[in-house]
Order: C-alpha cells, then sequence, then structure tokens
C-alpha cells in the first residue's frame, strides 16, 4: 500500500476492472481503468458495487487514443515529473504533456508471454502516459525461458490423431473413386500438410510436473518493462524489422540413466518428446539506467511463474512436441543445441510461430569435454510451429 498510496495510477486492459479496484483500495488517489472491449461496462458497474467510483474511472477505448480528462488535472493535482519536449495533440488542437501517471499495472501477458498479449499497447501506454525516470511498470520485468521435456504419452496421441486423420482422408478418397470415379489423389499432399500442421506442428497447453523437465531452462528473452520497445513486441530472436533472425540461441546436456545407479535413479530415462516453453514476471524496482536512482523503491518484490514448479496457472506451459522423440542412452548423455525464434503470423498481429532450429549429438557421461568424444550427431532440424 505505501507503494500505490496517494498516486496517479493507470490499468490498461482492465476487463473486469479488479486490478483497478485493488489499487484504489492501497490507496491510490486516482484510477484510470482503460478497457477497450464492451467489458468496460462491466467494470464500471464492478467499481461502483465497490464503491470505489469516486477514484476510479474506466475509459472504453484504444489506449492509444485516450486523453485523460481535462477536469482531472485540477480536481486530483496532475502533476508532470519534469518538463519534456514531447508534446501530445488533444482533440481541441491544444497541446499537452500527459506524463502524469505514477504507476503503470497491467495483467498483458499470454501464451508464452507474447501469444494474444497487450505489449504493444502497454510500451505505446507507458510513452504516453508514465512519468518518465519516477514512474513504475507492474510488472516491472518479463522472462522467457524454454527447456527440454519427457511428454511421451501426449507427444504419441497427437501422432496416433494425425496418422487416424489421414487413414480417414485415404477411406474417403478410395470412396469417391470406386463410388463416384473422381479421383481426389492431387489434394493429399495439401490435406497431409493442414493434419501435420494441426495436430503435430502446433503447440499445445500443458500442465506439466517438474518430474517432464528434463535440463534446467534457458532464457530466450528478457524484458525490462520501463525501456522495451514495439520491436521487442514483434518476436523472439528476430532481426530489426524481419521475421527472421539469429534466433536466441539454448543449449541442453541431457543426461541418460547409468546402469552404476539404476538402483538409485540415477539419470533420465527420457526420451525427450519436446521443448516447453513459459514465462516468469517480477514486480520490483526499477534497474534501468534512467530510473533505478529516481524512481520509489519496491520494499517487498514479487514473483510470479508460470513455470511447472508453480501448478496450475492460467497461462500453463507451451509444449513443443517433436515428431519423433530422441531417445536417451544409458551412460551417454544427449546435447541439444540450437535457436529458437518467434514471429507474428502473417493474418494476425497477436498471433505467433515459433520457429526451433536444432541438432543433437551423444557423447559419454563421464567424458568433461562438451565439444570432443562426440559418439554421434544427428542430423540439424527446423521445425516451425504454430501458437494456437
Amino acid at each position: 500500500s505505501q507503494v500505490f498510496k496517494d498516486k496517479v495510477v493507470m490499468d490498461v486492459g482492465t476487463g473486469s476492472g479488479i486490478l483497478a479496484c485493488w489499487a484504489a483500495q492501497a490507496g491510490a488517489k486516482r484510477v484510470y481503468a482503460v478497457e477497450y472491449t464492451d467489458m468496460a461496462h462491466h467494470a464500471r458497474n464492478v467499481v461502483r458495487a465497490n464503491g470505489l467510483d469516486h477514484i476510479v474511472t474506466v475509459i472504453q477505448g484504444a489506449v492509444e487514443e485516450v486523453v485523460l480528462p481535462e477536469e482531472d488535472w485540477e480536481r486530483f493535482g496532475l502533476t508532470l515529473q519534469e518538463e519534456q519536449d514531447e508534446q501530445q495533440v488533444l482533440p481541441d488542437g491544444t497541446k499537452k504533456d500527459q506524463r502524469v501517471v505514477d504507476i503503470i499495472i497491467s495483467e498483458w501477458m499470454g501464451y508464452f508471454l507474447l501469444r494474444e498479449s497487450m505489449l504493444d499497447s502497454l510500451v505505446r501506454a507507458r510513452d504516453t502516459f508514465l512519468k518518465p525516470t519516477s514512474g513504475l511498470m507492474m510488472p516491472s520485468h518479463a522472462t522467457m525461458m524454454i527447456a527440454p521435456i519427457v511428454d511421451e504419452e501426449e507427444r504419441k496421441h497427437q501422432q496416433n490423431d494425425y496418422a487416424a486423420g489421414m487413414e480417414d482422408w485415404k477411406e474417403f478418397a478410395e470412396t469417391t473413386s470406386n463410388l463416384y470415379g473422381v479421383d481426389m489423389s492431387v489434394l493429399e499432399s495439401n490435406f497431409d500438410r493442414e493434419q501435420k500442421e494441426y495436430y503435430v506442428l502446433s503447440s499445445r497447453w500443458a500442465e506439466l510436473p517438474t518430474s517432464c523437465l528434463l535440463a534446467e531452462c534457458a532464457v530466450v528473452k528478457e524484458l525490462d518493462m520501463h525501456v522495451c520497445t514495439v520491436e521487442d513486441a514483434r518476436g523472439v530472436g528476430l532481426s530489426v524489422g524481419e521475421d527472421e533472425g539469429n534466433g536466441a540461441p539454448f543449449d541442453f546436456d541431457v543426461v541418460g540413466r547409468s546402469y552404476a545407479d539404476e538402483d538409485d535413479g540415477g539419470g533420465l530415462a527420457g526420451p525427450i518428446s519436446g521443448f516447453a516453453g513459459w514465462f516468469t514476471v517480477d514486480f520490483k524496482s526499477r534497474t534501468d539506467d534512467a530510473g533505478k536512482d529516481v524512481a520509489p523503491q519496491i520494499p517487498n518484490p514479487a514473483y510470479l511463474s508460470t513455470g511447472p514448479e508453480m501448478g496450475y496457472t492460467h497461462w500453463g506451459q507451451q509444449v513443443f512436441h517433436l515428431p519423433s522423440a530422441i531417445p536417451l542412452l544409458a551412460d551417454q548423455t544427449t546435447r541439444i543445441q540450437g535457436t529458437l525464434e518467434m514471429m507474428r503470423t502473417k493474418d494476425s498481429a497477436r498471433l505467433y510461430n515459433v520457429r526451433l532450429r536444432f541438432s543433437s549429438s551423444r557423447r559419454r557421461t563421464s567424458s568433461q569435454d562438451r565439444d570432443g568424444d562426440v559418439l554421434m550427431k544427428g542430423k540439424p532440424e527446423e521445425l516451425v510451429y504454430q501458437i494456437p
């Protein structure tokens, strides 16, 4: 409450209005709850039912088009942190800097952080309304990570669904040919591609136990919400302005069971079924150069993980199953090296595809040289998944 007391707060994408209500209950003097959809009507009802409509005002519209009520400047004592050169044009043609908000709160995160997220809008809201060096973003930081997993039951289920779909197609094509004299085989490759994209090359929401993890996770993207850009929202591992790039690297060692430790459960049985992706967010003090010595400190930092160690969350994990599992052999370590790219689909700026490029190799676990003593090296793989 000491962080919010007497502060001006903006909730971007307020939905039901619950975060705005909490901000008011924590002592904020003014809260702007911005909501693009008709959920704004329900948010107003929630705010009113909780007796907070004298503090919280719900504004329906795109945050990029919002203008703070003129009467609020005097009524709530809205003040700028400092004079700024950049000005915003108001509907009446006048110019007024609107960076008077002390704290921006938002539940903007989507699956694997970016899928259907509001990061673009959040960045624009920050640049338009937040005090540049003393303002706080909550959450303040976000991190995306992946890890190799064993999840054979679900992986095989997807493969079986794909195989069943192709069997149905073959039966249909044969029936059409035999009964109606029409050859449909020209469509088989397109149907196969669609079935594979849907059943095999689509990520799946999952609530994985920690026992599924085969190695420590690798960080593929980190965001400081006070300084990240719209470019960051385009994806992961991309070149500026492009839909591909060098990718975010990962390098995993997965240790197979040891014959000597079999009774103790040493090593992992595997196999490697695919990869899981999730994210964490922090609520802590500013760390950027411009704000770390100016903005108020967060006395009790908080942390939210959507990883397997947290059990159920709305976001869960996104699982990218391999078409064929990679087996683990006793007394051998399987190394998976590669990159991850995440890019927007051509059809929607809020939907993403993930490209995984990787290769695997095996060495004796007793070997200390990760790059030497290679027993087997697999061919490079490239797989593109849609996040539905």
